[in-house]
């Protein structure tokens, strides 16, 4: 009885694709074709955990199977990830001037994902205290217990690595380890890498033009060919997102959701109100921020089902590059440096909450000026190198509790809504990403106003 439930699911999913594939076959737009699967599988998702349960054993075998299509995505886009840093940073290098012009893009990068991600944490900390969030009103049960240990034995992992160590631990000391992922830091380890490849073809370019003309051609072949993988690849968004969307909500906690319903309500609207303020952001540069809002909205529908800001950059630079009108180097940097610097979500809002809600458990009062300021500079120091995959904000959460001096297991107790918050956490990390991307465009005046202002200019290779 199991299969043949277990078959009829696969099959309405397989008949949801078929009407995705179908608008894509009458020319509906990208957009509309990523929110019509991302609806689906909302609708899907309720009416699987309504029918069999959560914790159903047809369930855990239904999104198995959709697993392929839903987890397959983002390894495919994972898969790109390397490969179109590499190669596209490089030729953005070749294609500049001068090598100052690095530093300066650099620069204005990370400045912007750094103070930001400090503005995310004064965001948090005032939603902690509106909505008087306390750590100690939290039941833990067994699950939480367990969470709450297992922090505290990762801590020790985390815990001594001092601001020189982390910011060393950017740079490379084995490039093809960094290829396979295997740090939180290897995006990062990849575009210096790439950075000092580019430069390097520049400086043969005054001594020896005619091999820097042979690497630059293969260099162009190869990012020719990469981009024509990323467009193959960014086809199946709406299938992602459909699949991943129903096993997210399918497998959701919802009767943690309602034990813990104030903390999730107080974290959207903080991010909520990053988002405005990264709108804000956008209008103060002289820029149409609803205009900018409509242009990212299918990336943050990815990254808000996959929770993934690394598996993100490949739509992340598409959307900037085709869509925003930003220059090719600093989108690449931007979408690259996002994943892993300065993340408004993950390393900025929520250890901030968690730090003001965990204080008053061991006597601190967390709204001094001394707590508060301490709080939001090492946020803004501990927002380098946190892994852009499910699992940063942990990371980061482990750094700023431990450097504050508070419990780190007392984080465990929100287990079981860690994934519906981390959805959100995720889109505004994206967010910032690109904001920064197109902050930086308008700063460095290397933004196209006339594609930033065209409202067809929405992904036009990828939505046939």
């Amino acid at each position: 009885m199991d299969v043949f439930l277990i078959i009829v699911n696969i099959a309405v999913l397989l008949v949801m694709i078929g009407l995705l594939i179908y608008m894509q076959k009458k020319h509906f737009s990208f957009t509309k074709r990523v929110f019509t699967g991302l609806g689906a599988g909302i609708v899907l998702g309720v009416v699987l955990q309504l029918i069999y349960g959560a914790d159903s054993n047809v369930l855990t075998q239904t999104t198995d199977w959709y697993s392929i299509v839903g987890s397959g995505y983002v390894r495919l886009l994972m898969m790109i990830v390397v490969p179109l840093v590499m190669v596209s940073i490089i030729q953005s290098i070749i294609n500049l001037n001068k090598t100052a012009e690095i530093g300066k893009i650099a620069g204005w990068i990370i400045g912007i994902l750094v103070t930001t991600a400090m503005v995310a944490a004064l965001i948090g900390i005032t939603s902690a205290a509106v909505f008087h969030l306390d750590a100690g009103q939290i039941e833990a049960g067994q699950a939480e217990n367990d969470r709450g240990a297992m922090l505290e034995d990762k801590l020790g992992e985390v815990q001594d690595m001092s601001a020189p160590q982390k910011i060393l631990s950017f740079i490379p000391s084995n490039i093809f380890q960094d290829m396979t992922g295997e740090r939180p830091t290897s995006v990062i380890a990849v575009v210096i890498f790439s950075m000092f490849v580019g430069i390097a073809v520049l400086g043969l370019r005054r001594k020896n033009p005619e091999q820097a003309e042979r690497f630059t051609n293969i260099i162009n072949t190869l990012y020719a060919v990469v981009m024509r993988i990323v467009t193959l690849i960014l086809r199946l968004t709406p299938f992602g997102i459909l699949a991943l969307m129903a096993n997210t909500v399918a497998s959701t906690d919802f009767a943690g959701i309602m034990e813990l319903g104030k903390f999730v309500i107080a974290s959207y609207a903080a991010l909520i109100v990053i988002m405005i303020f990264h709108l804000v952001l956008v209008g103060l540069f002289g820029l149409n921020p609803f205009q900018f809002l409509r242009k990212v909205i299918p990336v943050l529908g990815f990254a808000f089902t996959s929770r993934s800001s690394a598996g993100t950059i490949p739509l992340n630079i598409q959307a900037q590059k085709n869509s925003l009108g930003v220059d090719e180097g600093i989108a690449n940097m931007s979408a690259s440096f996002g994943a892993t610097i300065g993340q408004n979500g993950c390393a900025g809002m929520y250890p901030a909450m968690l730090a003001v809600m965990i204080a008053p458990t061991v006597g601190i009062d967390p709204f001094t000026p001394e707590f508060l300021i301490k709080l939001v500079l090492i946020v803004g120091i501990s927002s380098f190198g946190v892994a852009g995959v499910g699992g940063g904000a942990t990371f980061a959460a482990l750094i700023v509790l431990s450097s504050m001096g508070l419990p780190v297991a007392l984080a465990g107790l929100l287990i079981s809504i860690e994934a519906l918050i981390d959805m959100g956490r995720t889109a505004v990390n994206v967010n910032d990403s690109m904001v920064a991307g197109v902050l930086t465009g308008r700063i460095l005046k290397r933004l196209d106003m006339k594609k930033f202002n065209d409202k067809n200019a929405i992904e036009k290779d990828i939505a046939v």
